[in-house]
């Protein structure tokens, strides 16, 4: 006899729809019933979360959430392209809109939200898009190459990644808000004041308190301004509309389920709606507890649900599983390069709750922590510092062990480690899109022999959401495993299993001269094949431009793949500045310069319109050019005899000096010869973390050598080699490694120590913080580089006379190259025209920034005559 298998209809396919399908998988219901998908989209569900990186490179097929052979093994039907249009829930069929009927036993909606575009008139004008989709995103990508100037509605999580992607496409990019600050749901007054200094800081311009009253089109028909409520206008090519998102709940009213008075179908714990064959999950949606959740955790929540319900019914059994009646909507997000995050009880609105705040307008930080009078943590809002938020979430609900205050201070400020994640309680939830705890975690390392965090992510599902609590995640893992007695292993990231001193010796060995190459040959295994991380791919951009000539690499740190792996500054050869122009750093070795070149300088500065300033590295700093002159300021100036001086590079600053012997009465060595000499011998060295050298003459210390990196001071028999100093914040003083040195000896020992910072510090770790990690401290270095304990002398003496052989500067070289010179341009769509939010007023005889222009519309770039008249 045949049995009929149950139908379940899955209507939407998104993150929450298959989040439903794999529940239904894991609980065996796939096996039991026949599953059929109505997908509206082209393609299966993917990472809405991650869409604005389809910008950066990332392949909407990278953004995938179905693993491969995922449907046919569970023997799902997903119809791509052909979502419903019609409910018969009398009949119990879907119709889809190829106009093929499905017979369904429970139907399941998940057909997420819209975006909401305010009835504005000329909305529909060509040339204003939506937000949403991936087809969303390469249609805004098509027309803003034929665009330069951008404004988005809305400045909430979405129109901030939306005003990202506009100034990521080389548009003068303006974001509307109606709300007196941006984000004014996630964050207070004093995070939306921090977040949007930054912002504007970034070149983004921010109107707060005014709605949009009317699009107007130009003579072609297509998008030329935007008029705002306070009578205002603003001249733009394209607007993205991203002032919320509505439930697509139009399926259920049209046959007759109830939705909720602001939109969302009306479910109970369950999930289940009046009809007890319809189910639905996710934002289309409206929980028992009368909210409509815009997040995916809480639709993972659903799906979650939903699955238990009815696998129960399947087997004809009484509901069971987990229920839905609420979710936590905290949330963490970097927006524009900007760490913003939000949980509990955010605005305070408990009776009785009380601010603890830690404001840093210069760092653009701002942290708020909201408490009960009993020291109960309510909430929090993090800005342009979140790393805290993977602790402090779980802790919400509870009693801190230390004053609140104190969890606000930065890192290594004090804050005590009873703070940490080994202190959470096992019921605090690590991962709010999973609703993982502490206590799961823990029991995937004791209990399911899970050795490291990629295989607690594939038990737990703990960190495959939104990734926010990856840092508390491999914490908890790493306690839980030394607990037990295993060794653990200190990888650089999730993608590698390798500190970065194992990865540096791969590379080396293995004469690796690319980032696909290592991740494919030595990344995690489900790494391999994707496109690393923040944390990997600028730490290995470092390791194979520091190991280029070992290993028969281009040391050009923009040619091909290594391109891709550079932030900004390395990107343009210059450090960018808050207002969105550049720095000019020529090296100037020791300090000392001709009066040609002085005049040179002068010349630049003078024709350009450049600030101009002596820094403590004894350099001059010229500030304010745009991207598209700094090939020809540098065509100057390498004509004149300048090089790069690296300022924008984590590489040798400068070697500072005093003038020694030659002029000063007390000097009893010749310290400009040395510091030039050392600067010549080390420049364009690619390192963990900046560099910095100063060589005085005497132990008058004129040069401030212990405050260096690498510091040499004379003696009456030679030099004295100091290391590990540093100045800035947590400033050390340097330690002796040798002393009474001859010059050979010296730069032998400088070789040797540099190659083996190199070869052994973490990522973004200056000396001083390595010589006081590494085991064995001063004397381990010291045994190492002077006495050759380890037999590496030679070898590291190798790789610094290979540095120095293979030293070409970037500049010039960039500068004989028409493809290189090419990336030098304000909007790619526009080569030719400038940035105009750069702008300049006088001060003092010079110019500093306009950053008022950041509070209205862009104006003409003024020169320095043109300020100064």
């Amino acid at each position: 006899m045949t049995t009929t298998l149950p139908t379940i209809v899955l209507v939407g396919h998104g993150m929450v729809g298959q989040r439903f399908l794999e529940s239904l998988a894991d609980r065996g219901v796939t096996g039991r019933a026949r599953v059929v998908v109505l997908c509206e989209e082209p393609r299966p569900a993917y990472d809405r979360v991650r869409l604005s990186s389809c910008f950066s490179g990332t392949t909407p097929e990278q953004l995938s959430l179905v693993e491969p052979g995922f449907m046919e093994r569970h023997g799902v039907e997903l119809r791509l392209g052909d979502p419903a249009v019609l409910i018969d829930r009398g009949g119990r069929t879907v119709t889809a809109r190829s106009g093929a009927v499905v017979p369904y036993d429970t139907l399941v909606l998940a057909t997420g939200s819209y975006p909401f575009v305010p009835p504005v008139p000329g909305k529909d004008t060509t040339g204003c898009f939506v937000y949403r989709t991936v087809e969303d995103l390469l249609a805004i990508e098509e027309y803003a190459a034929g665009a330069t100037c951008g404004a988005v509605v809305g400045g909430g999580l979405l129109g901030l990644e939306a005003a990202g992607a506009l100034k990521g496409l080389g548009l003068t990019t303006h974001v509307v808000e109606f709300a007196p600050r941006l984000m004014p749901v996630q964050v207070d007054e004093g995070g939306g004041a921090a977040l949007r200094r930054t912002v504007e800081d970034m070149g983004v311009l921010v109107h707060t308190g005014v709605g949009t009253r009317e699009i107007t089109a130009g003579p072609d028909g297509s998008v030329a301004a935007m008029r705002l409520s306070d009578g205002s206008s603003l001249g733009t090519d394209l607007v993205v509309f991203s002032a919320g998102v509505r439930p697509r709940d139009e399926l259920a009213r049209d046959c007759g389920l109830p939705v909720g008075e602001r939109g969302g179908v009306v479910v109970d714990e369950r999930c289940r709606t009046a009809d007890p064959h319809v189910y639905a999950i996710g934002e289309c949606a409206q929980a028992a507890d009368g909210r409509v959740y815009g997040l995916v955790a809480p639709g993972y929540g659903m799906a979650l649900a939903a699955a238990g319900a009815i696998a129960a019914a399947t087997d004809g059994e009484r509901a069971r599983g987990p229920v839905f009646t609420g979710a936590d909507t905290s949330t963490r997000l970097k927006l524009l390069g900007v760490d913003v995050a939000s949980f509990g009880d955010a605005h305070g609105a408990a009776p009785g709750s009380l601010d603890v705040l830690y404001s840093d307008s210069r760092a653009g930080v701002y942290k708020k922590l909201v408490v009960g009078a009993d020291g109960t943590l309510l909430g929090g809002v993090l800005v342009g510092d979140a790393d805290a938020y993977g602790t402090l979430r779980p802790l919400t609900g509870t009693v801190p062990a230390v004053p609140p205050e104190q969890l606000l201070l930065p890192a290594g400020a004090g804050t005590p480690a009873a703070t940490g994640p080994s202190a959470l309680p096992d019921g605090a939830v690590v991962c709010s899109c999973h609703n993982v705890t502490k206590g799961a975690v823990r029991a995937a390392v004791a209990e399911h022999a899970c050795t490291d965090v990629p295989s607690v992510k594939k038990c737990t599902r703990a960190g495959t959401g939104c990734g926010s609590c990856v840092r508390t995640l491999t914490a908890l893992v790493d306690d839980e495993l030394a607990a037990g007695g295993t060794v653990v292993g200190k990888g650089l990231c999730g993608c590698f299993a390798h500190t970065r001193a194992e990865l540096h010796e791969i590379v080396r060995v293995g004469r690796i001269t690319s980032f696909a190459r290592l991740l494919d040959e030595h990344g995690r295994q489900e790494a391999r094949g994707g496109e690393g991380c923040e944390v990997c791919r600028p730490t290995v951009a470092s390791l194979l431009a520091s190991l280029a000539p070992a290993v028969g690499a281009s040391g050009y740190v923009l040619d091909g793949e290594q391109a891709a792996l550079q932030d900004t500054n390395d990107h343009f050869l210059a450090n960018l500045q808050r207002n969105g122009s550049y720095s000019v750093v020529p090296r100037i070795p020791g300090g000392e310069i001709t009066p040609e070149k002085l005049i040179v300088i002068g010349e630049v500065a003078r024709d350009f319109g450049l600030y101009t300033k002596i820094t403590g590295g004894q350099r001059i700093d010229l500030f304010g050019a745009r991207v598209e002159q700094l090939p020809k300021i540098w065509a100057r100036l390498v004509d004149a005899g300048f090089e790069s001086g690296h300022a924008y590079g984590k590489s040798l600053r400068t070697v500072k000096s005093c003038v020694g012997s030659t002029w000063c009465r007390y000097g009893v060595q010749d310290s400009v010869r040395m510091a030039i000499d050392l600067e010549l011998r080390y420049r364009g060295l690619r390192s963990p973390h900046k560099l910095k050298s100063a060589v005085s003459g005497c132990a008058r210390e004129c040069a401030e050598a212990r405050g260096k990196d690498f510091g040499v001071i004379a003696t009456s028999n030679g030099w004295n080699l100091y290391v590990g100093g540093n100045g800035g914040a947590e400033p050390r003083h340097a330690d002796l490694l040798a002393q009474d040195l001859d010059d050979t000896e010296l730069v032998r020992l400088i070789d040797r120590f540099l190659m083996f910072y190199i070869r052994t510090a973490d990522r973004l770790e200056r000396t001083s913080a390595w010589l006081e990690r590494i085991p064995g401290g001063l004397e381990h270095v010291r045994d190492v580089v002077v006495e050759d304990s380890l037999g590496l002398c030679a070898e590291l003496e190798g790789l610094m006379e290979q540095h120095v052989a293979g030293y070409r500067d970037e500049w010039a070289a960039t500068l004989d190259d028409p493809e290189r010179l090419s990336r030098f341009v304000s909007f790619v769509n526009a080569p030719g025209t400038p940035d105009p939010t750069v702008r300049f007023v006088p001060e003092r005889d010079q110019v500093k920034p306009d950053l008022e222009i950041l509070a209205g519309p862009a104006l003409p770039v003024r020169t320095l005559q043109e300020a100064s008249a």
